[in-house]
Parts: C-alpha cells; structure tokens; sequence
C-alpha cells in the first residue's frame, strides 16, 4: 500500500477527518501562488487536489513546482483527461467516471494515460467517480457527454460505489460538480459510506463550514472544497 493512500486509509480508521482544496490550474496565476499557498496553510486542509474538466496541461510542471515551494501538503493530481499529467505532483487520483457510460470516461484516457504514466514517481490511486445530480449542468457534464445520477436514488448511487470498489478501486468520489447548486444530500452519503469499505470524498456545492461538519457527520471521510475557497480565499477564516 503507497503512502499517501496508507494515510487516507490510517485516518479513516482513526476518525480522522480530512480536507483537501482543489485548485483549477485554468484559473491559476504562477504570480498569485505564493500569496494563495499562505492561505491555504492557515486553513485545516491536509491535502491539495489540482486539475480541471477543461485544463490543456500548459504551465501545469511550472504550477506545481511553484505551489511546492510554499506548501508542504501532499500534492494530488485530479485530471480531467491524459493530458493532465505531471511528475511533479505527489500523487493521482485515476478517475474511472462509474457514474457514465462514455467509454473515453471508463477507460479509453486511462490507457492513453499509461505510457505518460510509466515515466513518472506518481502514487496513483484507482478512484471510482461518481457524478450526482446537483440541479445544474456541471463542467464533468458537458466535457463527459454524461448524465449524472439521480440525486434521490441513494440504492443505486451505493450499488454503484460498491460496484466499484469490488473493481478495485480504492477510493470513492461523490461529486456534485464544481460550482454546483446542490451538494450531494447527506442521507446518500449516509447510504454510500455505509455500503464500501474503502475512504469515501464528497465534493461539489459544499459552501460553509456548518455543510462541512454535516458532511463528515454523514461520513464522508475526506471533502474536497473548491469554488467556495477560489471565489473567498478567506472562507475559513468566517
């Protein structure tokens, strides 16, 4: 078992509860780095996820080279596609989209992603990613040409996670979209992490620290907060 998954794992197992904040390198600025960094390092977050639905891979060695010069936090790569791919990140969460039936989604940027892959140190953690309904077309949505789930069938929603981790995979990504409207609901959270063994993410449309503790309550095991801290870099500080 690789590193830092060993320690997503210790802390699922401890209570330990975990937040990671993502950053979209469409909207980053080399420039604005350090300054967000230092913010980023007075909140409770454990870990930083970087990567969009859109992002062409341009710059993104120079981004992560800067963002590790000013946080010590471990690095995860959240790809959108292949391109998405840089040695200079800690680790990669290699989105399988369980959630659609577009073969690029299932596997197709996966195998392409393998020889770019074999040339790196990443840690790469299998990771079943299911797109909820959330009361908007997301990003994941109009770039996967797929639906999401229905928001009020929990039964399949965990099916389909379990589905997944008998798969292998070896986490579980609930994601309501970024900028979504509706985050995922609590009781399918409750229904999900109650049905898998392996560490559960729920992310998208979580907006205040209140919906953060409800979150975990539910069990969720790491939340990943991304448009509520790009649009208020000060949100944790309220």
């Amino acid at each position: 078992m690789t590193q830092i998954y060993q320690e997503i794992v210790d802390a699922k197992k401890q209570n330990n509860k975990l937040l990671a904040i993502l950053l979209d390198p469409e909207k980053l600025k080399i420039a604005d780095i350090q300054a967000l960094c230092l913010k980023i390092n007075r909140t409770k977050a454990t870990h930083i996820l970087v990567g969009g639905s859109t992002f062409n891979g341009n710059y993104l060695d120079e981004l992560l080279i800067e963002i590790k010069k000013h946080s010590k936090l471990p690095i995860l790569l959240f790809p959108g596609d292949y391109k998405q791919i840089s040695d200079e990140a800690d680790g990669i969460l290699l989105l399988s989209l369980l959630s659609g039936r577009n073969p690029d989604y299932l596997i197709e940027h996966q195998i392409n992603a393998v020889p770019l892959l074999r040339k790196t140190k990443l840690e790469i953690i299998p990771t079943a990613y299911l797109l909820i309904e959330s009361g908007s077309q997301t990003a994941v949505e109009r770039v996967s040409l797929t639906k999401p789930m229905d928001r009020s069938d929990n039964e399949y929603v965990a099916q389909t996670a379990k589905a997944g981790e008998f798969m292998g995979n070896k986490l579980v990504y609930l994601e309501a979209g970024s900028g979504a409207k509706i985050a995922v609901s609590l009781e399918m959270i409750k229904v999900v992490s109650t049905a898998v063994q392996v560490p559960l993410i729920v992310g998208g449309g979580i907006r205040t620290k209140e919906a953060i503790e409800k979150t975990f309550q539910a069990g969720a095991d790491m939340i990943v907060i991304g448009t509520a801290f790009e649009t208020n870099n000060s949100f944790f500080d309220l």
